[in-house]
Formats: C-alpha cells, structure tokens, sequence
C-alpha cells in the first residue's frame, strides 16, 4: 500500500485542517486515520494524518507539494513513508533486560523495525546480541577516551543510516555535543518515575523514602540529565515488605515494557513536541 504518516504543529487558527484536507483531495489520497489536538496553553495545532495515495511517490516530493499549506500556517511539517522500517542502534551496557526484549520484539515481529546495530562499553550481551543476528560492537571508554568513543558510536550510526538511537540502559552520561548531534532522535530509559529519584540508584532512594509506587520514564535525550520531553510512563504498586533488590527486579520489567512502548511511539511518528512536553497520538 502506497501510505504515508504527515505530522505538523502551528499556531492554531481557522483554517487549518480544512486547507489540509483540500491538499489530500487534490492529490488524490484518502484519509486512513486522523487524529489532532489543540494546546490552549501554547495556542497551537498538532496533527497526525495516516493516508494512502493511488501510486507511489517519495516523502520528500510531498513535502515539497505541501509547501503551498505549510508556508500559510506557518507549520512545523514531517512526512514518511509509512512502510520504511526505522533503522535503530542499540545501546547498552551491563544490565541486558532491556536489550534482550527489544530483541525479542523484534524477532518475533511485535515491533516493526531494523536493528542496525548493538553498541556498548562492554561485552557481556555480545552473545546476545549475536544469537539473533545483530552485529556487536564493543566500545570501551574512560574519562581520558569518552569523545573518541562517542566518535566511534556516531560514526557507527552515520554508516548504517540510523534513525534512532536507543540508550536500553546504557550507563554513561552522553556529552552536549553528542545529544546535540542526536537531537529528537535518541531515547533514554530512566529507571525511575522522573521527575524524582534522578541519578544512581534509584530504587534504592524510592526505598529509603517508604514510596508505594514505583516507576520508569522514557524520554528523549537532551544535555540536561534525565530533564528530557518525557514519552512513556509506567508504574507498579509497592509496600513496605519490598526490599530494593525485589524493586529492582519489578523495576526491571517496568522498564523493558516502558521503553518497548516509547519506541513504537516515535517509530509510528506518534510523538509531536510541544516545548519541553510531548503530544502523543496513539
């Protein structure tokens, strides 16, 4: 099926989806699935448009055929082509629940994407990785070493054409440049319900404070730690019986399941941005 997704954001005013709407009909496409929502905090429309067209054409032709309704409402404007699998290379370092279910996904068609590559500072999931086909580069790093091992990692991501990068608990703190680089286009799994419980260990702060949930956060990478749009969120119900390593291991599921589903999320083109917040279709 000749499909694509179109995303935009604007200031809201009259006109909008009708003017959008017209540009589908005159190019012949029929309207798959349509969601849209208006912020009334920051006054602007966010729109996510599934549709098909009778033949096939390119993301960039549209984009250049849209321009006449972009350039009116002032509109932030992506279009994919809704059949190409995203490209992702995964991180990670020596915690693996992540990776091995992002892997399973995967295999088992439940996420519909390409694992480029797995990536990490150590080897321990190079066997993993490897059952599965997936090529496995290991990366070691010190304080002395960090920016030529962060070269290594983009240039890995240039070569395979990588549309995501995917922290499935990498532990190491990316550099301003290197998130620069991957702006709106790394996600990170944070091991804890953000806002609280930033930095290391987390599960046993939350334990420390007698919480009664805990949680994991999915979020985009940005320079300030753990401070990026947030994606996904989910959490379990917890007593005082619990010790951290029981949290750790609920915890862990949490995270896989959370991380799964932000991914999907920015691979369907669901996640619009709305300054420091996010707009999702689901």
């Amino acid at each position: 099926m000749n499909d694509y997704i179109l995303t935009l954001s604007c200031p809201d005013r009259i006109g909008i989806v009708h003017s959008v709407s017209g540009w589908l009909l005159n190019s012949h496409g029929n309207i798959i699935d349509s969601q849209q929502f208006r912020d009334a905090a920051s006054e602007r429309f966010f729109l996510r448009v599934h549709f098909s067209l009778p033949i096939a054409t390119t993301a960039e032709a549209l984009l250049e055929s849209f321009q006449s309704v972009s350039s009116r409402f002032d509109m932030d404007v992506q279009i994919h082509d809704a059949q190409r699998k995203a490209r992702l290379l995964l991180l990670v370092s020596r915690q693996g629940h992540c990776l091995n279910d992002l892997l399973f996904r995967v295999h088992s068609g439940q996420l519909p994407v390409t694992i480029a590559a797995v990536a990490s500072n150590h080897k321990d999931h190079e066997a993993l990785a490897q059952s599965y086909g997936i090529p496995f580069h290991h990366y070691p790093v010190a304080k002395e070493t960090k920016a030529a091992q962060e070269a290594q990692i983009l240039d890995l991501a240039k070569r395979e054409n990588v549309d995501l990068v995917v922290l499935a608990r990498y532990m190491q703190v990316l550099s301003e440049d290197m998130c620069k680089t991957l702006a709106g286009r790394a996600i990170n799994i944070h091991h804890s319900f953000l806002p609280g419980f930033k930095g290391a260990k987390p599960y046993h702060q939350a334990h420390a404070r007698g919480v009664k949930i805990i949680g994991a956060t999915a979020h985009y990478v940005t320079a300030d730690l753990d401070e990026g749009p947030i994606i996904a969120q989910d959490i379990e119900h917890v007593d005082h019986s619990f010790s951290p390593d029981e949290l750790v291991r609920i915890g862990s599921d949490i995270e896989s399941k959370v991380l799964a589903r932000a991914v999907r999320f920015h691979v369907e083109h669901r996640i619009l941005l709305n300054g420091d917040r996010t707009v999702i279709f689901r």
